[in-house]
């Protein structure tokens, strides 16, 4: 009898290029590495379960050394490693925010810190961090004139709306920066630039993790930043589940894998149940294979289409008061109930 060689199956194959696609290189001998780890070591952390690489699918993120069981914990770091507002309140710019009046916001405390420390540079306490941050961003704040055109229509607002938010906070908030020329060495005009609040701006925005902070007299809004060193390599993948939170007891950020992962694959973290145009607006891309993907209906096309309908002001007047006019989806699951709902009322006959 002649013997046949096995053909792989669909399953098998998608594994290979999925293994292929995901090949790594180490880079923790890379010195801006070896500078982090020394940094981190030095406030109490250690970590023999991961290791920085550089992938060709994602580019940056943390590899497993050992295979990771569900449950196994992946991450512990200590409070002392989070740089948090409790870290710029005791560091050489906290008198000159509790004396700010009014109060300054979290958000815009970090972001000076981090502008301000990048600014000093290989003086900085918190080099070793900075330096490992990306230079440059992909999100909203950073598209130019050229990706906006191409963008949807809702999306293009956002996109605007981000960008705006970050003109504003740098020109609101002149009066303060030029407050701190005392401790720089160069004019504050040239070092609290539009340019560097943005990339500040994004770096909280996007590494952050969440860890409430008790309220003071210093800052207003809620305080519910911390960034995370060597934690926040951790890329998103929308099918991987992990356990994320500060721990009170042991004072350490914690990150505790249910799916597990291989040995010497990438680790990965969620980032939450969100679909594509949440990731790009808030975070700068997009996921492959995203379960959550979904399309959103632009309000204006479904008014355009109703455009004869005398009653379709009052229409959206009533969508508009009761919360039904926006984020109006379809998914592979069909449409939304959202989108149902208003659908329905829009097609009401005119009379009504």
């Amino acid at each position: 009898m002649r013997g046949c060689r096995h053909r792989p199956g669909r399953a098998a194959r998608k594994r290979r290029q999925k293994q292929e696609s995901s090949r790594s290189v180490s880079v923790c001998h890379q010195l801006q590495y070896v500078r982090l780890m020394k940094f981190l070591h030095q406030r109490g952390f250690t970590s023999s379960l991961l290791q920085p690489a550089l992938f060709t699918d994602t580019g940056r993120g943390l590899q497993t050394l050992q295979t990771i069981k569900p449950g196994q914990l992946l991450i512990s770091l200590p409070e002392s490693c989070l740089l948090t507002t409790s870290t710029v309140l005791n560091s050489y710019l906290g008198h000159y925010i509790k004396s700010w009046k009014p109060c300054l916001s979290p958000l815009l405390v970090l972001c000076v810190f981090l502008v301000c420390e990048r600014h000093r540079g290989e003086a900085s306490d918190w080099f070793p961090y900075i330096d490992v941050l990306p230079t440059t961003y992909t999100c909203p704040a950073y598209f130019t004139d050229d990706v906006l055109a191409v963008l949807p229509a809702s999306v293009r607002r956002q996109a605007l709306e981000q960008q705006e938010t970050i003109r504003e906070i740098h020109s609101l908030n002149q009066d303060f920066f030029r407050s701190l020329q005392p401790i720089l060495s160069e004019p504050v005009e040239e070092v609290l630039t539009y340019a560097a609040l943005r990339w500040a701006w994004c770096s909280v925005n996007t590494r952050s993790v969440f860890k409430s902070h008790p309220p003071n007299n210093f800052l207003s809004g809620e305080d519910v930043y911390a960034l995370a060193p060597f934690l926040d390599l951790l890329n998103h993948q929308p099918d991987v589940k992990v356990k994320a939170s500060f721990n009170d007891m042991t004072r350490c950020y914690e990150i505790r894998s249910v799916s597990g992962a291989q040995r010497y694959q990438q680790a990965f973290i969620n980032y939450g149940s969100h679909d594509n145009q949440r990731l790009l607006l808030e975070y700068g891309f997009v996921a492959l294979c995203n379960p959550h993907s979904v399309v959103y209906v632009d309000t204006d096309f479904l008014c355009d289409i109703l455009r004869d309908d005398r009653s379709l002001v009052q229409k959206i007047i009533f969508l508009k008061e009761n919360n039904f006019f926006h984020n109006l989806t379809v998914s592979s699951e069909g449409p939304s109930w959202r989108l149902m709902t208003a659908l329905r009322l829009m097609s009401l006959p005119q009379t009504l």
